[in-house]
């Protein structure tokens, strides 16, 4: 495996999903793929990662000529242990997806896709996350093959800034006519959660709501494009230093 890139692929849905598959699908072409992906679902853990409970790396058959491991702990646990005891040399590219659901907007805070995705900026190897603006298990992933293509391809040959990593959306079931680089929509999830009763009468909650974007009418942003059919590109990092805000917080604090 040292003639040919290094691609070391991950998730936050679980080893098994069509999104993953995918991916590797798409990439397969350009180096050699190591997959280290979640044993179980999850969406929604951001940079966590276990601490405490023992992590174990479970070999599985290959896909597509990719070797593939699951790991029972969060998304950027399995790029940690990957580096760690897993990957023969250092990756040339670490990929994340391709998510089953949207990633736009302030979702980043919260994803386990561009968690690893952020794990990996910080190794300074260029990574990036793919993500589609649909939760099925079924969706269908065709229209994004040609941008993931096109896109990992530059990457895996120019790099990016160092420091940089890329989170990329698909919107579901159009035609994409095209991609946008552009930045996260700012804005609020509404109607968070759902009230349910269970058979004893005591209540329990199920996360639910609806991203609002504070301008919709912002068409430098993630959200506005993705609505009207096009891929967006956001470059992100992980030092959410504000430096501009220095000078402000230097003063109010003497």
């Amino acid at each position: 495996m040292a003639d040919r890139p290094l691609i070391l692929i991950s998730n936050d849905d679980g080893v098994g999903t069509k999104g993953l598959r995918h991916l590797v699908d798409c990439v397969s072409h350009l180096g050699d793929i190591i997959v280290v992906a979640p044993a179980t679902a999850q969406s929604g853990m951001s940079s966590a990662i276990t601490v405490g409970n023992p992590l174990r790396v479970m070999e599985h058959d290959d896909y597509n000529g990719a070797k593939v491991y699951s790991v029972n702990g969060t998304p950027v646990d399995c790029i940690k242990l990957a580096m760690h005891a897993v990957v023969p040399r250092r990756p040339d590219l670490i990929l994340a997806g391709i998510n089953h659901g949207s990633n736009s907007g302030n979702s980043i805070i919260y994803s386990g896709t561009m968690g690893a995705v952020l794990e990996g900026s910080m190794l300074d190897i260029p990574s990036i996350g793919y993500s589609l603006t649909h939760h099925s298990l079924k969706a269908d992933f065709s229209e994004c093959t040609r941008f993931i293509k096109d896109i990992t391809a530059k990457v895996l040959q120019h790099g990016l800034p160092k420091g940089v990593c890329l989170n990329v959306n698909f919107p579901a079931k159009v035609k994409i006519k095209g991609l946008k680089v552009v930045h996260s929509a700012q804005g609020h999830w509404t109607e968070e959660y759902r009230k349910y009763e269970d058979p004893s009468g005591h209540p329990f909650y199920i996360l639910t709501g609806k991203y609002v974007p504070k301008d919709p009418d912002d068409d430098q942003s993630d959200v506005y494009w993705l609505d009207r059919d096009y891929a967006s590109v956001v470059p992100a990092q992980a030092d959410q230093s504000d430096l501009a805000a220095i000078p402000a917080v230097t003063a109010l604090l003497g």
